[in-house]
């Protein structure tokens, strides 16, 4: 008898606490669906109808794409009423008919990046994230940002400015090998060479002439690479690139798993705040607001030199702002979030 009413206690204890939890469970999935929708509601209030604007058709549309999709699927997941868009030659028709609130823009390369999609972005009266038209026109523009960083004695190479063949064989008398062939207007390090020899100058101006009818070339600086993101006025930790062969090029930067990230880096306090500032020297010197990066290399003898400002920096797995905002305590989906209140401004 006593066994009996054990048993028949057990299982009125055992319904008991599930109908407990079952009740729990649905209480719990009530709230955090209330909660998920209040979020929603906020975001879509703050932010409205976002266009993510990638792709494009500049040599950098596959780097683009990657970034678009990463923001899009973090601005979801954040609550924001986000719709991704390949740029393409009816990007103004779409926009118009999609009646968006503001755009989050990353499209990088030529006809976005140096204030192109932005200056139809403004005409359209249509809100975007990151720097204005001015300030990514010169920094797109590596001949202009560099006269104005030698103007405004920021530490930048010295170079030349070559736009046809036949200006090549006076290079060699101003500047030493090796050197630095690029192109004036690009990014991704496409169409980069390092010449170590005369006979190769004629391919590597070929090559960075495809991309820019500038080509920029200079002395090859030896010493380790850096780069430092800025954030409304604010800089991230500084990230050492470490390439195990050849130079940060457009495979080392996003086909190889080799490359190495450091940060933090393995800086002093005293050059990190150097660099730091230095980033917005540069950025001040162009203009730019909202976010940026600013890519170094430090020679042999410890000098960092300033290479270049991109303004639409990449959101790509291999990334270098996202490695700088995670060692700054701030996740991807955050960072996200942070660029696009820069478009609020």
């Amino acid at each position: 008898m006593l066994k009996s009413l054990s048993w028949d206690l057990r299982k009125k204890v055992r319904g008991e606490a599930e109908t407990s939890f079952q009740q729990n469970r649905s209480l719990f999935a009530e709230v955090s669906s209330n909660l998920i929708d209040k979020v929603e509601g906020i975001m879509k209030h703050k932010f409205g109808k976002v266009a993510v604007l990638c792709g494009g058709l500049s040599a950098e549309r596959d780097v683009s794409l990657h970034s678009g999709q990463n923001v899009f699927e973090a601005l979801k997941q954040k609550g924001v009423d986000a719709h991704l868009i390949d740029v393409q030659a009816d990007i103004l028709s779409r926009l118009i008919e999609g009646t968006f609130d503001r755009a989050f823009v990353i499209v990088h390369g030529q006809g976005a990046e140096d204030g192109v999609l932005l200056g139809a972005l403004q005409t359209l009266g249509l809100p975007y994230t990151g720097c204005d038209v001015a300030a990514s026109a010169f920094a797109m523009d590596k001949v202009r940002s560099k006269w104005i960083f030698q103007a405004l004695q920021l530490p930048t190479a010295p170079f030349e400015v070559v736009s046809h063949e036949s200006q090549l064989s006076s290079v060699l008398k101003k500047i030493s090998l090796p050197l630095c062939v690029k192109p004036a207007k690009d990014g991704s390090s496409n169409g980069v060479s390092k010449v170590m020899a005369e006979h190769e100058l004629i391919n590597a101006f070929g090559k960075a002439n495809r991309y820019s009818k500038e080509v920029i070339i200079e002395p090859w600086i030896q010493g380790k690479e850096f780069t430092v993101a800025m954030l409304n006025g604010q800089t991230f930790p500084p990230v050492e690139i470490r390439v195990v062969k050849g130079f940060y090029d457009y495979e080392a930067k996003y086909e190889s798993d080799a490359t190495e990230y450091l940060c933090p880096c393995q800086l002093t306090s005293t050059e990190e705040k150097q660099i730091r500032q230095l980033t917005l020297d540069a950025c001040r010197a162009l203009g730019c607001e909202g976010w940026s990066r600013v890519d170094f290399i430090r020679d042999e003898a410890g000098k960092f030199w300033l290479l270049e400002v991109n303004t639409i920096p990449g959101m790509t797995s291999h990334s270098l702002v996202p490695k700088a905002a995670k060692a700054a305590g701030i996740d991807f989906d955050d960072l996200v979030i942070r660029v696009l209140e820069t478009s609020l401004k």
